[in-house]
C-alpha cells in the first residue's frame, strides 16, 4: 500500500485555505501531486506584474519539487491556468526554461480569475520519482 505524506515546504508561501502544497505518494516509485503555485512570494506579497507571477510561481514550484528530492526533469504533467491571453508567451518562455528540454504533457487554460483577483497565473504539476 502506498504511503502518503501533505508538506507545506520552507521557500513557499504559507497556504492560505486547507490545503497542502505537495501529495508525495511512496510505494514502489513515488508520486508527487503539487497544489496549483501562484505568483505569491514566501513572505505573501503579489506582484502586479504578470511576467513577475509567472516566474514566482515556477519558483514556488521548483522549491516544492526540490523539498521532496525532484526536479524538474521528474514533472510528468503541468497544468497552467492564464487570466490574460497576453501572457501565452511569457509562460511557454518561462516554462520551456524551467523543464530545460524536457517535455512534460502541458495543459493551458485561460481562465475569468481566481479566488485571489490578483492572481494572474496559476501552476499545478506532478511528477514522479524512482
Amino acid at each position: 500500500m502506498a504511503a502518503i505524506s501533505l508538506s507545506n515546504p520552507e521557500g513557499v508561501h504559507a497556504p492560505q485555505a486547507a490545503y497542502s502544497h505537495a501529495a508525495l505518494v511512496e510505494g514502489p516509485g513515488r508520486r508527487l501531486v503539487i497544489s496549483a503555485q501562484a505568483g505569491v512570494m514566501p513572505d505573501g506579497r503579489i506582484s502586479a506584474q504578470g511576467n513577475a507571477q509567472i516566474d514566482q510561481a515556477f519558483q514556488n514550484l521548483e522549491a516544492v519539487l526540490r523539498a521532496n528530492g525532484m526536479e524538474p526533469a521528474n514533472v510528468v504533467k503541468l497544468t497552467a491556468f492564464l487570466t490574460d491571453r497576453m501572457l501565452v508567451t511569457p509562460w511557454r518562455r518561462r516554462r520551456d526554461s524551467f523543464l530545460a528540454g524536457h517535455a512534460a504533457a502541458a495543459t493551458l487554460v485561460l481562465v475569468s480569475g481566481f479566488a485571489d483577483p490578483r492572481f494572474v497565473v496559476e501552476i499545478e504539476a506532478e511528477a514522479v520519482a524512482a
